[in-house]
């Protein structure tokens, strides 16, 4: 869990939004200790916050269609708009348009930058995979920390990570953030829950509706049951609550 220090809780709270790149509203702020002035110069010490940016719970299967959620959603980091494409330290702070070099690059600098001020410094490793996806592996002896309870930090990077590429290349580039082999363990759960989706649909003849996932993991279910003629698949909702659908396939019901 991201931890933050200063002088005062709301310092602390400042620092720690800054880092992330996020709104108040877009996070969960847990209160650590409030600072302490000392004595004669004693005991002094700066007020700790944890924040965590607001990320959809795992998938789950679920026999209605998801409603939006009643928590607060992320919200983009806020990008002031530029007369010309400028290229920053911080790319996030205005709209430029880098080439994908430039901007996978900028990329892992955020991400280094962002794991150093959680904590939990790592070294990123970028791959670049066939199918044109770009791979940021990131590498901690912490690696429980950056992967959170159902992947929720995780999946948080990777979200904060799509937005800053979307904010700084020229082109539209995909991005998946992994820690350890984290990505592809979920890849098998993903593969068992398609399974088990598509023999309810079968025995059912009714749709079947997943939770809100990243559209990466949602691409994985799709090519899953691509191969299964009596199932279908789309997707429904706003980005980051667009989930997917599993139905069954008219010609066959």
């Amino acid at each position: 869990m991201p931890v933050y220090e200063g002088p005062t809780i709301d310092e602390a709270i400042s620092k720690g939004l800054h880092a992330l790149g996020l709104k108040k509203e877009a996070v969960d702020i847990e209160i650590l200790a409030d600072a302490k002035k000392g004595f004669l110069g004693m005991g002094k010490k700066d007020a700790r916050v944890s924040i965590e940016p607001i990320i959809v719970d795992e998938t789950a299967v679920t026999s209605e269609p998801v409603k939006e959620s009643t928590e607060k959603q992320p919200v983009e980091p806020v990008i002031e708009e530029a007369q010309e494409p400028v290229k920053t330290t911080d790319p996030t702070s205005q709209l430029v348009e880098l080439d994908e070099d430039e901007a996978v690059k900028e990329l892992a600098l955020y991400l280094t930058n962002i794991t150093n001020d959680m904590g939990v410094p790592a070294l990123v490793k970028i791959q670049h995979e066939a199918n044109g996806l770009i791979v940021m592996n990131l590498e901690t002896s912490k690696q429980g920390m950056l992967i959170g309870k159902h992947g929720k930090i995780l999946n948080a990077l990777q979200y904060l990570a799509q937005v800053f590429l979307h904010r700084v290349a020229k082109e539209k580039l995909s991005v998946v953030v992994n820690v350890g082999n984290y990505r592809q363990k979920r890849e098998e759960v993903l593969t068992r829950l398609a399974q088990r989706t598509a023999e309810k649909v079968k025995e059912t003849g009714r749709p079947v509706f997943l939770e809100p996932m990243p559209a990466f993991e949602r691409k994985m279910i799709h090519s899953a049951l691509s191969k299964d003629e009596y199932i279908k698949t789309h997707s429904e909702g706003e980005d980051p609550y667009r989930y997917l659908v599993v139905e069954p396939a008219k010609k066959y019901f």
